[in-house]
């Protein structure tokens, strides 16, 4: 079946190419546009399904044979998606049907990091990425006598009130780094030259152009979104600021100025809800922990995949397939090295979907499970479209989706409603609630934002390879407000340090993710006839509202975004006031504990 896959892709890469080569006398008609279409579709469809399965079997036992194969998968598989993004610029301006041109604009946008159209180039770049990457998940580094990979670094940062241990572990991870730095360079140059050659201005113009505006319009949408949320980030990190200085002092977390990123309990300081204890409201409590509760009621990680399941079984959705169970990575693996990052799969774009993941039974994990699940219920909604739109409306949408049932999986109500909880507390203990989500929520948003900001910039050439390290921290002093624990090396390359860079994934669909699901939140509690806070409805075991979300999932990408958008919440623009919304109460609360700190940074 393999070779067969790639005996087929070989002849469709030929006559892509030869077709390529032969260019028309006469301005193409649309027939010949659609035809063109018809076909790059079929061929693009015919081996994806060997691409995935090559990228699953990498990505669950990593060796350099399984690096291999994936690599050459990937190498063909950009030969061929290039090929057909190169000859869809020659229907520009053709008077095609809108299907039509909507194929040929996704056509175009296709590849994330888009070869040289030039003989071994594809092959460079799946090499580079597949390194890269299975650098990033092989990482580890020696502390205290044991060698420690992610997870083990992890539960450090999230558990340990020792700050030099914290900045040890900190850094020991970060050093792993460093030697991923010459091939991201050279992934990034040859990244940019196939987009110059798709008709972009760089890799980070291609990137912006996935959203249905221009590409400076969608970076200006970003800062408009950002600009709604900047206030309330900052009184949170004037909140958590001071709530440190009281644990660790002034030598090791002044009053002022930015906050140390090890100190926060998360190795990206990307969410902060592991130091819940240490910022906890004074003389409020919380009547229960999930992770108390999900040890109490003997949750293994299966059990999680088979709540997360339920939920939207609730909401109407057809149960997961046997093969999910099957094939699914839930739990590491004891025999081999794996990527622990947890992913939802599509393999065939049928019906064979699956999760990767290294879960463990914890609050974090629970809300992850949801998260993911999100992403294989989309999937399968938009399975029957055409190939060029089995996809989210947006990549944002894809996020939120799964984000928006974290939103209920997290509330007490729904807590309640699967017997994990005895009773919904009342309303006394919303504040230390609000807290812990926007411990996680919040303090994401400016993370979310700024990591595609630094790649723009190296895109655009603006940093250049000396430079990372610097331009890195600089934006995330800007936007986060965060130091480093201490001088960086000079050879310090901290970006790699986050799977998203080192395996060149996409980020502002998780910026934009965390505003669309508390928009797609408000939506459906209006629906619903929902009266109290946005933050304790649940929509569990309500198949109106997964009636509707499924009209918006079936559309996958056949629409622009904004569509979509309305298909489920009635409105066309994005609005970060839903998340302003959901806090509000707690926004309050912080203003008045901040009285008399000089906040910001």
């Amino acid at each position: 079946m393999r070779l067969h896959l790639l005996a087929a892709a070989s002849a469709a890469l030929l006559a892509a190419t030869s077709a390529a080569a032969q260019t028309p006398a006469s301005p193409p008609t649309p027939a010949e546009a659609k035809a063109f279409v018809d076909k790059a579709e079929a061929d693009l469809a015919a081996f994806n399904e060997y691409a995935a399965k090559s990228s699953w079997v990498r990505a669950t036992y990593i060796t350099e044979d399984t690096q291999w194969l994936e690599a050459r998968a990937g190498a063909q598989q950009n030969e061929l998606a290039t090929g057909f993004a190169k000859q869809a610029a020659r229907y520009d301006g053709v008077a095609v049907d809108p299907v039509t041109a909507r194929k040929l604009k996704l056509l175009k946008l296709y590849l994330v990091i888009p070869a040289p159209d030039r003989p071994g180039a594809a092959n460079e770049v799946a090499q580079l990425a597949s390194r890269l990457d299975s650098t990033y998940s092989t990482g580890k580094f020696s502390y205290k006598g044991k060698t420690l990979n992610l997870n083990d670094a992890e539960d450090i940062l999230a558990h340990s009130r020792d700050p030099a241990e914290l900045k040890a572990v900190w850094e020991g991870w970060h050093s792993i780094a460093p030697p991923m730095k010459d091939d991201y360079a050279k992934l990034t140059s040859l990244a940019n030259e196939g987009a110059r050659g798709l008709g972009f201005k760089d890799t980070g113009a291609l990137w912006r152009s996935n959203y249905d505006m221009d590409p400076d319009a969608f970076a200006a949408e970003t800062d408009r979104l950002w600009k709604q949320v900047e206030p309330f980030y900052k009184n949170l990190h004037c909140y958590v600021r001071a709530r440190l200085n009281a644990k660790y002092g002034d030598a090791v977390q002044p009053r002022t100025g930015p906050i140390r990123a090890d100190l926060l309990g998360n190795m990206w300081a990307q969410a902060w809800g592991n130091i819940y204890d240490v910022v906890a409201p004074v003389g409020i409590t919380s009547s229960y922990s999930l992770d108390d509760l999900l040890t109490k009621h003997g949750y293994e990680p299966v059990t999680m995949v088979k709540t997360g399941e339920g939920f939207y079984s609730s909401l109407g959705f057809a149960p997961l397939p046997p093969t999910f169970w099957e094939r699914s990575q839930i739990t590491r693996p004891r025999d081999r090295e794996v990527v622990c990052h947890a992913s939802a799969w599509d393999v065939d774009d049928k019906s064979d979907v699956r999760i990767k993941a290294c879960f463990k039974a914890n609050a974090e994990d629970f809300y992850t499970v949801h998260h993911e699940l999100g992403h294989n219920y989309y999937q399968r909604a938009y399975s029957g479209q055409p190939y060029l739109f089995k996809g989210s409306a947006n990549d944002g949408f894809h996020e939120a989706v799964g984000d928006f049932a974290g939103l209920s999986a997290l509330t007490p109500t729904y807590l309640h409603q699967v017997g994990l909880l005895d009773q919904v507390p009342g309303d006394a203990e919303d504040i230390p609630f609000l807290l812990k989500m926007a411990l996680d929520k919040i303090a994401f948003l400016p993370f979310g934002l700024m990591i595609d900001k630094w790649r723009w910039e190296v895109f655009s050439g603006q940093v250049d390879p000396a430079h990372y390290n610097e331009a890195w921290w600089k934006l995330r002093r800007q936007y986060q407000g965060l130091t480093p624990p201490g001088p960086r090396p000079a050879d310090a390359f901290d970006p790699a340090a986050k799977y998203h860079i080192a395996a060149s994934v996409p980020y502002m669909r998780y910026f934009l993710a965390y505003n669309y699901e508390f928009q797609f939140q408000r939506a459906a509690c209006r629906q619903m006839g929902w009266k109290g806070p946005l933050h304790r409805c649940s929509v569990y075991d309500r198949k109106d509202v997964g009636e509707k979300l499924n009209a918006m999932l079936a559309m996958g990408q056949s629409k622009p975004w904004p569509e979509a958008l309305q298909a489920f919440t009635g409105e066309k623009t994005t609005d970060a006031s839903a998340v302003t919304e959901y806090f509000q109460p707690l926004n309050v609360w912080l203003i008045k504990q901040n009285k008399g700190e000089h906040c910001g940074w």
